[in-house]
């Protein structure tokens, strides 16, 4: 009997496996971690230990067993007391016994049993596929600041001074009074245009608004206000006519009962994403009931009866 493999089936899907008189194997979710001097990830798994205290028999074990084999109950519960019998003597003899893809599993000097999980399977199946790995030590260069090499001071040349001829000085100062009297020209200009442009806006704003009180039309003979009176279905209780994945559908179908006399309309779409066309709303069952009974007579015996509050 591989019992063994049983209880590695069951331990992907269960957090307790317990063998009945023996004890139960406990899976604990760990997270992922990484060991700081190997620099290695783990991935995220189930630890396995042992509780000897466990031996009640809870049936997972035995209806496993006798889904898979196809036999009664009964039988698998006798197939696993036979089973474990054998491995309690061989325990009392020292010997340890390898539950495949488990662990190891032997007694100690005081007669307990200890319990040595094995490292080769993770039973969690969120991390399916997933393994340890080693990450490459990061080599980071630092980058030393260059310093430029400061330009030597230039040597300081002194020329002898010269004499200027005077007339240089009366030239200088002409020029001088010219830019001045350049700049307040200038100057003058510019206010000429600033009040220039200032008058032409405010002449185009008169013409405009003479413009805008010419174009005032009076219209002698109004049309009369036309007043449209819309209907608004009201009521919870609505008759289906049927729900469309695609909208254009639901519209023509729409169109369709309108021609026929009746108050379609759709009321939204449903959680599975189609769009309910309804026959009409009613206020009470009674009153959409009858309709869905007349409807069903003579127009679409797939209908039915929708109970919705539309303003939620």
């Amino acid at each position: 009997m591989q019992l063994e493999t049983y209880i590695s089936d069951l331990l992907y899907r269960y957090d307790c496996v317990t063998i009945p008189n023996f004890g139960a194997f406990l899976t604990n979710r760990v997270s992922a971690k990484i060991h700081a001097s190997t620099h290695t990830f783990y991935p995220p798994k189930k630890v396995l230990s042992f509780n000897e205290q466990l031996q009640n028999n809870d049936g997972l074990l035995a209806n496993y067993i006798a889904e898979v084999e196809k036999i009664p109950y009964l039988v698998a519960v006798e197939k696993i007391s036979k089973h474990i019998k054998s491995i309690k003597s061989s325990l009392t003899e020292g010997e340890t016994i390898h539950f495949k893809s488990i662990g190891d599993v032997l007694l100690n000097t005081e007669g307990k049993i200890v319990f040595t999980p094995s490292q080769h399977i993770n039973y969690l199946t969120d991390a399916f596929g997933l393994s340890h790995f080693n990450a490459t030590h990061v080599q980071r260069k630092v980058l030393q600041p260059k310093v430029e090499t400061a330009e030597p001071n230039a040597p300081l040349i002194f020329t002898p001074e010269k004499r200027s001829n005077p007339w240089l000085k009366y030239a200088a100062a002409a020029v001088i009074i010219l830019g001045l009297g350049g700049y307040g020209s200038v100057n003058y200009y510019n206010g000429t245009i600033e009040d220039h442009n200032q008058m032409a806006q405010q002449k185009a704003t008169k013409q405009l608004d003479a413009k805008v009180q010419e174009a005032t039309f009076i219209i002698s003979n109004p049309l009369p206000a036309a007043t449209f009176t819309i209907e608004k279905q009201m009521g919870n209780y609505h008759v289906v006519a049927g729900a469309f994945r695609i909208e254009a559908n639901s519209d023509k179908k729409v169109n369709q009962l309108k021609d026929l006399g009746y108050k379609a309309r759709k009321i939204g779409v449903n959680r599975y994403g189609l769009h309910e066309v309804v026959y009409s709303s009613y206020e009470t069952r009674s009153e959409a009931q009858r309709a869905l009974y007349g409807i069903k007579k003579t127009h679409n015996k797939d209908a039915w009866l929708l109970v919705k509050d539309l303003d939620k």
